[in-house]
């Protein structure tokens, strides 16, 4: 059988995980500014739940377990061993109790329809190889955002320093383990029209987006 793309991501992730979760202790400042700013609009006697795609060690789980009054978190990721990071970072923080942690692509999230307040995927929909299932991805969210939902997306863009390139393009990036192996991490390096265009092509619909430490994000929800 033929490995798929996202096999190959979760191979370099469950390679890098241990080295990679500890170098991410702190949550995103824009990650914390959002989570704060949310107010949970359930329906009545409805569990209201937060989602973190792409959950890595779990520090933005965390942070929506503290700045949200959410009843359940939910960390998804590809990487089971990234997954064994957060449940340790989570039973050591004392949120586990209120965390969940799925094995999951990110294309295809296992969750019902509108059944989530916030979602929080950051950093991760530039892993993906091809615009179809970017799109997709980005569909996804809006499938299971509930109907005052929002979440937040961000994705590496053509505003870092380290890019000389104004349009969008797909890379590899080397992370090195501490005994000098190179890993190559496959990127889509957006740029900020193409993101907007991207977001604009899913189901979702754009509250506000900004470019923040050469990273795009977007507030968004479901069209």
């Amino acid at each position: 059988m033929t490995d798929t793309p996202q096999d190959s991501v979760k191979a370099t992730y469950d390679t890098i995980a241990e080295h990679f979760a500890a170098t991410r202790e702190y949550a995103w400042p824009e990650v914390e500014s959002f989570c704060a700013s949310q107010q949970i609009q359930s329906p009545p006697d409805t569990e209201s739940i937060g989602v973190d795609i792409g959950c890595g060690n779990g520090r933005h789980a965390e942070t929506l377990f503290e700045q949200t009054s959410l009843d359940k978190i939910i960390g998804v990721d590809v990487s089971r061993e990234l997954l064994h990071t957060a449940q340790t970072r989570a039973t050591n923080r004392g949120f586990i109790d209120d965390l969940a942690l799925i094995q999951a692509d990110a294309g295809s999230l296992p969750l019902e329809s509108q059944s989530v307040s916030i979602v929080v995927y950051v950093a991760t929909l530039h892993h993906l190889r091809s615009r179809r299932r970017r799109v997709a991805s980005l569909s996804a969210v809006a499938r299971v955002l509930e109907s005052d939902g929002r979440a937040l997306i961000s994705v590496w863009s053509t505003e870092h320093d380290q890019f000389e390139r104004s349009n969008g393009f797909d890379t590899t990036i080397e992370w090195t383990l501490p005994d000098g192996t190179s890993i190559p991490r496959y990127y889509h390096i957006y740029d900020p029209v193409e993101f907007r265009s991207d977001l604009e092509s899913s189901a979702l619909s754009i509250v506000e987006t900004e470019i923040s430490s050469g990273n795009c994000y977007a507030v968004v929800e479901d069209n």
